[in-house]
């Protein structure tokens, strides 16, 4: 599933191509969506909340969407070919007189009032790529339940909104931290929401996600994906260990050694 930077940046890329102009095109696929026509709206914006796009056009509307673990919007200029994949996994299609925005597979698509979107996001903790980060509220809700593992707290947007697995191995790795380790038992647990926010953020912007400062391609991640390989600070093979549902995106990596299991 994408993570809050990947969103960040696709959110990006759409408010380039299509605020300021307005719609000449206008197809959204879903039954329940059928009907519905922007084309004639201006764009106003084009947002990241977390892990949620929004589109917000004129008249008080806003396109919500959510690419999960398959959706992705690509951008086209006007006689280029789309190929973002087979015509069927088109979902919804905004296109201006200078670019078209296809989202192909998206699992999310609602249109709702501009008002009304604290009904689709407004469950969400600090962005930490957002306008509203605030980093106490964001601590105070990770330590709500401190029993609870540090992976699984830091995974829960209405905690902080935009870590998913990658960022989720690599802060418990940098933290010294077993992702099973209750997180009231965190030391210094302050140093979570603000090494997640400098991480996002260096990684908004940029083609290949780095943690490590290397941006080989070999080691540009401490643990995620590593599983078996070495350890890259003390060359203990990394371990993997699937939290349910067979899906890469539910893998957890950690080093034994540098980040030893509480329970032992």
């Amino acid at each position: 599933m994408p993570e809050g930077d990947t969103v960040w940046r696709t959110a990006h890329r759409l408010h380039q191509a299509l605020a300021g102009d307005r719609l000449v095109r206008c197809d959204l696929r879903v039954p329940r969506l059928a009907t519905s026509d922007l084309t004639g709206r201006l764009v106003a914006d084009v947002t990241a909340r977390g892990k949620h796009l929004l589109t917000r056009v004129e008249g008080g509307l806003t396109l919500h969407s959510h690419l999960r673990m398959e959706g992705a919007w690509q951008i086209y200029a006007p006689g280029e070919r789309w190929r973002g994949g087979p015509r069927h996994q088109i979902r919804a299609i905004l296109g201006t007189a200078e670019r078209t925005a296809v989202g192909y597979r998206l699992p999310v698509l609602d249109l709702l009032r501009t008002a009304d979107e604290s009904k689709v996001v407004g469950h969400l903790g600090p962005d930490l790529l957002g306008p509203d980060w605030d980093p106490e509220e964001a601590l105070r809700r990770l330590l709500a339940e401190p029993a609870r593992p540090l992976g699984e707290a830091m995974l829960d947007q209405r905690n902080l909104a935009g870590i998913g697995n990658v960022y989720k191995s690599e802060l418990c790795f940098l933290l010294r931290a077993s992702p099973w380790l209750p997180i009231g038992r965190l030391p210094a647990p302050e140093r979570l929401p603000a090494l997640a926010r400098k991480l996002l953020e260096v990684n908004k912007s940029r083609p290949a996600r780095v943690t490590t400062a290397d941006p080989r391609a070999d080691r540009r991640l401490w643990v995620y994906g590593r599983a078996g390989r070495p350890c890259l600070r003390c060359a203990t093979p990394v371990r993997a260990a699937d939290q349910g549902g067979g899906s890469q995106e539910r893998v957890t990596y950690w080093c034994p050694h540098c980040q030893p299991d509480p329970a032992q």
